[in-house]
């Protein structure tokens, strides 16, 4: 049985039973053999061309990086040029370029920066890479037209090189120093880490006594790049602060007296008990005399922390224009001087570009005993003395409150108090001799006072000044006593 198939539209049937092809199937069949035989023939001219280039791993600042281009073709190389492409890929910056028409290659950087080293044709390095060396390059190569011979066929890879930098300075400073002591309230304490040159940011946190601190991260109004710490994120409020409770009031032992009271810090009375044995009553004592310090830091606040602290931490980072990030690290809490003085905090920082995290600490501690020095040592009446905090008798951190004060009255300008590191008393009086100067240093963790004695001894060169114009009057009332004696002898021989 023979099937019969029917024409389908636009299909002949000849006489012998064979469809005939359409007027054009002819010329198109011709025509795609036209264009495979072109292309092929193209093909053969031109040749083929691919590039490719092999991805760099994080490199550190300092390191060597090769930059290697890879391409394979059939047809004759003209050159290879190298791009460092900046401003977002809309400005590419020829950086080495190996010719192969005179087999030369040059660097298109300046001399003195000029740091590319031509490895193999299409190979580049750069050693000891910046920070600034971040970013993409492109590898262009070209081969010549087979047919033309003048024209050149490009292709081109890219690959992008990322730089890191590991910081290169951290360190741990008080927020809002210096600050007072107070013993009836209870204060928030912040303590700021900082660390600088590092890319990408590096992660900072916090140790008290080598232990990790557990902290409740917190966002900063105003700062839009803010990272969080181990014990998760939560909103934003205010560090209260304990309530106050006299009836919790807790006192040192050591500060009880014989009868079970606190005994009383000696501030005052500076006019008994300051005579050197040894010495006459009437020769004046030295020109600063050491005075037992007064140590408040020792007495216990006047309200009680009932709970562990809770620690906030916020994290900020801060864009650099060398590419670098700024982090600044906040760790605050509520600050208890019989638990905190003495304590040691860490700040502590990783990086991918670092080993081993970098580690920076300081102790809280209370200030105790300022030594103070005055000059000059022997003081005379109309001499500008200076008053001046030399050091403490032990490290001090966070940085002191300096205040002065006269005990027992004014100072020389009339001001109650004077802060700073120095007093400064000008043109001293003979009233001053003796007087009495107290310095009190205080951190919030605690406070101390530190006293010394003017002595202001009698000035021989005023004295003289003042003798002479005494005895001007004087002078004159013996000449005329003279005279008169004189004309008294002559008168008795003459009678």
């Amino acid at each position: 049985m023979v099937g019969i198939t029917q024409p389908r539209p636009g299909q002949h049937v000849n006489a012998d039973g064979v469809w005939d092809l359409p007027p054009n199937m002819g010329k198109m069949s011709v025509l795609s053999l036209w264009f495979l035989l072109c292309a092929d023939l193209l093909d053969l001219t031109v040749g083929y061309l691919t590039v490719t280039i092999e991805p760099l791993p994080p490199v550190v600042v300092g390191e060597t990086v090769t930059l290697k281009c890879n391409f394979k073709t059939d047809g004759r190389l003209r050159e290879i040029v190298w791009y460092r492409v900046t401003e977002g890929g809309t400005i590419k910056q020829k950086i080495f370029t190996y010719d192969a028409m005179f087999n030369t290659n040059y660097s298109h950087m300046e001399d003195y920066r000029r740091r590319e080293d031509l490895v193999y044709q299409s190979t580049v390095r750069l050693p000891e890479v910046r920070i600034s060396d971040n970013g993409p390059y492109e590898c262009h190569v070209g081969i010549y037209d087979r047919a033309t011979r003048e024209k050149v066929v490009l292709a081109s890879g890219n690959v992008f090189l990322t730089v890191m930098s590991p910081p290169n300075n951290i360190s741990v400073l008080a927020e809002n120093t210096p600050a007072p002591f107070s013993r009836y309230q209870a204060q928030n304490f912040t303590l700021v880490c900082t660390a600088k040159g590092g890319k990408p940011a590096p992660t900072v946190y916090f140790k008290r006594d080598g232990e990790l601190i557990e902290v409740i991260s917190y966002v900063q109004p105003g700062y839009g790049d803010e990272s969080g710490g181990s014990a998760g994120v939560r909103g934003a409020r205010p560090l209260i602060s304990r309530d106050l409770d006299d009836t919790k009031l807790q006192k040192s032992l050591s500060l009880l007296g014989p009868d079970g009271r606190p005994g009383r810090l000696y501030t005052e009375s500076p006019g008994r008990g300051y005579h050197t044995p040894g010495q006459p009553a009437n020769e004046p004592s030295p020109a600063t005399e050491a005075i037992p310090e007064t140590v408040v830091s020792r007495e216990f606040p006047r309200w009680v922390q009932t709970t562990d602290p809770l620690y906030y931490f916020s994290n900020t980072h801060i864009p650099q224009s060398d590419g670098s990030v700024l982090v600044q690290a906040k760790l605050t809490w509520t600050l208890n001087p019989q638990l905190d003085n003495d304590a040691l905090f860490s700040c502590e920082v990783k990086h991918p570009a670092l080993s081993m995290p970098m580690q920076t600490e300081v102790t809280l501690a209370a200030p105790k005993g300022p030594k103070l020095l005055m000059t000059p040592a022997r003081a005379k009446v109309g001499d500008t003395v200076r008053i001046t905090v030399q050091g403490f008798q032990n490290e001090v951190f966070p940085e002191p409150l300096f205040t002065w004060t006269r005990v027992g009255g004014r100072l020389l300008d009339g001001s109650t108090e004077r802060a700073g590191k120095e007093l400064v008393l000008e043109r001293v009086p003979a009233e001053l001799n003796g007087s009495m100067y107290r310095c009190t240093a205080q951190n919030p963790l605690g406070s101390t006072d530190t006293h010394t004695r003017l002595i202001v001894f009698e000035n021989p060169s005023m004295m003289k000044n003042t003798q002479n114009q005494n005895n001007g009057a004087p002078g004159l009332g013996t000449c005329e006593l003279t005279w008169i004696f004189l004309a008294v002898t002559v008168t008795a021989e003459l009678t």
